[in-house]
This record gives structure tokens, C-alpha cells and sequence, in this order.
């Protein structure tokens, strides 16, 4: 029953911190395209990525991972955002969207990977 609790506060910290994202990217970059969405993406996946490959207990794994992470990135929005760039008419920046979306995930999840598997100074050999 405690790995419940966890996950449940580690995804009220993430939407938190996803409303706080997105409002200043609202702020810094406008409405014209969904730089937060990308950037809260972005960060969840080497966050996630980092976190797969680390070795730790499986309750803190399912909090940030299932919780805070899982609260934070958003799938959906990138799909609204995708559509209402093309209802608008804005074909090669939701084209830009869907790549920079996909593409810098993957990167920045392998990123994390790569992170995560390091040794920490002190670690073993």
C-alpha cells in the first residue's frame, strides 16, 4: 500500500511542476509554439531514461518514474498542440513539433541511460 502513497504524491509533484512550466513558457516564449510542452518532454525523458538505469529501490523508481514523471510529460498535449497547430495552419512548425518532440526524446532518454549507468565516485571498481 505505500508504494501508492508514493506514486501519488510524486504525481502531485509533477503536475505542479508541469503547470509551473508551462505558465513560464508561456511567459518567456508566447503562445505561438508550445515550448514548454517540448521542454517538459524533453526533461522527462532523460529524467526517465536516467532513472531506468540506475539501480534503486523499486518503491522511489515508481514515484518519480510512474509518479512524478509520469504527471509531468504529457502525451496528449503534444497531440492537441500538433492538431491546433495544423488547424491553424502552421504545417511546417507542427511538422518541426512532432521531430524536435520525438527525435530530441530519444536523444535526451539515452542521455539519461547513458547518465544513469555510470559509476558514482566511490561506487565498487
Amino acid at each position: 500500500m505505500k508504494v501508492y502513497l508514493y506514486v501519488g504524491l510524486g504525481g502531485a509533484v509533477g503536475s505542479v511542476l508541469r503547470y509551473g512550466v508551462g505558465l513560464a513558457s508561456l511567459q518567456l516564449f508566447g503562445t505561438g509554439f508550445p515550448f514548454g510542452t517540448i521542454l517538459i518532454n524533453i526533461i522527462g525523458a532523460f529524467i526517465l531514461g536516467w532513472l531506468t538505469a540506475k539501480v534503486i529501490h523499486p518503491h522511489v523508481r515508481a514515484a518519480i518514474g510512474t509518479g512524478l514523471i509520469g504527471s509531468f510529460t504529457t502525451f496528449s498535449t503534444l497531440s492537441v498542440d500538433v492538431v491546433n497547430l495544423i488547424h491553424g495552419g502552421k504545417l511546417l512548425l507542427a511538422a518541426t513539433y512532432i521531430f524536435v518532440s520525438l527525435f530530441g526524446g530519444l536523444l535526451f532518454a539515452a542521455f539519461g541511460f547513458r547518465i544513469g549507468e555510470q559509476k558514482e565516485v566511490g561506487e565498487g571498481h
